[in-house]
């Protein structure tokens, strides 16, 4: 089992239509631009508690015509 340390820890809110804003210092470090894919998974624990845990997506290599 893997074990990870908490680099980051803030609020992000919740816009319009369910958007969220991740903030500029983690999106730089984590190297997300406009247009990258993330990929999100809720966790369940036995408690019953959830959490959303959301990290980029592997590029895809460009198709060629």
């Amino acid at each position: 089992m893997a074990y990870f340390r908490t680099l980051y820890y803030g609020e992000v809110g919740v816009g319009v239509g369910g958007r969220i804003t991740i903030p500029q210092e983690i999106r730089e470090d984590l190297g997300i631009g406009a247009g990258d894919l993330l990929t999100v998974r809720v966790e369940q624990s036995s408690d019953g508690s959830r959490q959303l845990v959301i990290w980029r997506a592997e590029r895809q290599p460009a198709e060629e015509p």
